[in-house]
This record gives C-alpha cells, structure tokens and sequence, in this order.
C-alpha cells in the first residue's frame, strides 16, 4: 500500500518525536516542563533525574543522587578509562575522540556494576521495608547472595584511600571542605617536591 505524503510526513514527525523534549521555534521543554521555569530552579542532579524518569525528584532523591555522582568525577590516571584518554590526547586526538576511548572501557568490571549495584539496593530496600533497619537488610541480603554462590557483591567501584579505618560520615551541614594550603605559585603536590628536594 503506497502512503500518501502526508502519512509520510506523520511517520517522519513521529520518528523524531520523543517524551524527553519537545522543541519547537520559541518553546522547549523537557518532559513538559518548560525550560525557562527549570534554569535557576533545579539542580543539574534534578534535570538527569527528570530526563530519565520523566518527574523531579524529591530533595532527598536528589542529594542521593548528587552523592553518587560528586565521588565518581575522577578516579586518577590509573583508572583504565581515564590512562585511556590520556593516552588518546598525547596521540593527537580531540577531547571527544578521547572522550569516546574512555567510555567504551567503562563496563561492568572497569566502573562498576552500576545496574547490579543498583538492583541490589532496591533488594535491600524491599528487606528492609518501611521503618527497616537498613543494615540488618543489607547483611540479610549479602548473605542469602553468598549462599546461593555468589562470589562477587555488585558495587559502585568508588575507591577510598584513608589514614584511619574510621568509617566515613557525610554530614548535613552546608560547610564547603576547606581547601589545601598551597604557596603563591604552587600546588601542594609541587610544594612538597620542593620541600623534598631542599632536604635531600
């Protein structure tokens, strides 16, 4: 059956429609809500929560998942994906050529088991329930996962160094961490190769 042109049309404008945005000459809006009522309301951390699940998050929602985006920003130059797109730009690539090198390493050894991990927080959630102490879920839940076999738990593969084995406590306070002294001219790493070589 030959369509007619404007059936063809329709096909054509339904192929580029989606529900994430809708653009139009003197309006966008994302997820129908217009752009102009989101910039200087919502944090970015709220606009990746809408765009993937289509409504704004909760405050908590969102620092949660500004939480887990603030330590997963860089994991240094020994990270697989991160020597990869050193090396990329030494060999003359752009930003988005070594861009695109790193993130094709990233699965679910190198960065983490993200969608496991994520799938094992909501098990925990369902153990726990509402009002549920979280812990006695989580160690509920690792050791039914260790008695079926499983040798390996999902994470998010963030890595943290630290000179105690105190546990880390994020705080609610609205303090910013204050930041390393350095001389005039100087990084802390540079100051204290300086101090090195003055005492060799």
């Amino acid at each position: 059956m030959t369509k007619t042109p404007e059936q063809l049309l329709d096909d054509a404008s339904a192929w580029w429609t989606t529900e994430i945005i809708d653009i139009h000459p003197g309006k966008i809006a994302i997820r129908g809500y217009p752009i102009e009522e989101l910039i200087g309301r919502v944090r970015f951390p709220d606009m990746i929560w809408l765009m993937l699940r289509g409504e704004l998050p909760s405050r908590e929602q969102g620092d949660l998942l500004e939480a887990a985006l603030v330590p997963g920003v860089d994991h240094g130059p020994h990270a697989p994906s991160i020597a990869i797109a050193r090396m990329a730009v030494t060999c003359g690539l752009p930003v988005n050529g070594a861009m695109a090198s790193a993130i094709n390493v990233l699965d679910d050894i190198h960065g983490g088991a993200g969608q496991q991990c994520m799938e094992l927080y909501h098990e925990i959630d369902a153990e726990a329930g509402a009002g549920g102490d979280l812990v006695e879920a989580a160690t509920a839940v690792i050791q039914r996962h260790q008695e079926a076999g499983d040798k390996i738990v999902p994470a998010s593969a963030i890595a943290f160094t630290r000179s105690t084995r105190e546990p880390h406590r994020c705080s609610s306070s609205s303090r910013r961490p204050k930041p390393r002294a350095r001389s005039a001219g100087g990084s802390p790493r540079s100051d204290a190769r300086s101090k090195k070589r003055s005492a060799l």
